[in-house]
């Protein structure tokens, strides 16, 4: 993100909190959040260590660490108003669920060799440098590893994605209400297979899921997974 002195994510998502306290009952990867697969993608999850990347509130956490057994799965996202959120809301399913308040990149650094699924639902895969971010992935991930996330296929306007590792500055708001913005990737499927290989995955699959609704904000979502064959290897 490039606001840094003031929150862009204070706003998100807390309409929804202050009515909808629940741990929810479905999982979707689609940017409607109401189609498509669900957490199958991530494989069985029973016993193993996941993280979620750009976690937000936690609602896709808390559902895995009611429903589907990890040893634990962690939290992790860099806005305050997000990380008390989701403390709020989920604090009580410690210890299977731990929420981190730290970018994703720092904390991966320190976890090498740890998760055995890391994934990001429109989160920190698409607000951070993916040149810097999937290497830590694969770094942080157990051999054999599995990373998955959904991004977005085209920007909300309708315009393409991008044909080169580079961002696009996006409208954001302060807590105060005033106008900001922060960067997002929004990369076209042969650069996202492109970057994933040289941070050194291997079994790269892209699937398109299409939007479900027609408006002026609806969007097709990239569902992006690779696995990790080795601690932190990747080509320069």
């Amino acid at each position: 993100m490039t606001t840094r002195t003031a929150d862009p994510w204070h706003h998100y998502g807390r309409a929804r909190a202050a009515s909808d306290r629940a741990v929810p009952g479905t999982f979707y990867w689609n940017w409607g959040q109401d189609a498509g697969p669900g957490p199958e993608v991530l494989g069985d999850l029973t016993g193993r260590c996941v993280g979620d990347l750009g976690a937000g509130a936690a609602r896709h956490a808390a559902y895995l660490a009611v429903h589907h057994q990890p040893a634990h799965i962690t939290a992790i996202d860099a806005s305050p108003a997000q990380h008390a959120m989701a403390t709020d809301l989920y604090a009580h399913l410690a210890p299977r669920l731990r929420i981190v308040a730290s970018d994703a990149v720092p904390h991966l650094n320190t976890m090498t060799g740890t998760y055995d699924v890391l994934y990001s639902v429109f989160g920190a895969v698409d607000f951070t440098d993916p040149r810097v971010l999937l290497p830590a992935a694969a770094a942080a991930l157990k051999p054999g590893g599995r990373l998955v996330f959904a991004t977005l296929a085209h920007y909300l306007n309708g315009a393409p994605a991008q044909p080169d590792a580079v961002a696009a500055y996006v409208p954001a708001k302060t807590p105060d209400g005033e106008a900001a913005t922060m960067r997002r990737w929004v990369l076209q499927k042969h650069v996202w297979t492109k970057l994933l290989d040289e941070a050194g995955f291997t079994d790269i699959t892209i699937d398109v899921l299409p939007a479900t609704t027609d408006g002026p904000r609806s969007a097709d979502t990239l569902l992006v997974s690779a696995c990790c064959p080795s601690w932190g290897v990747y080509r320069q």
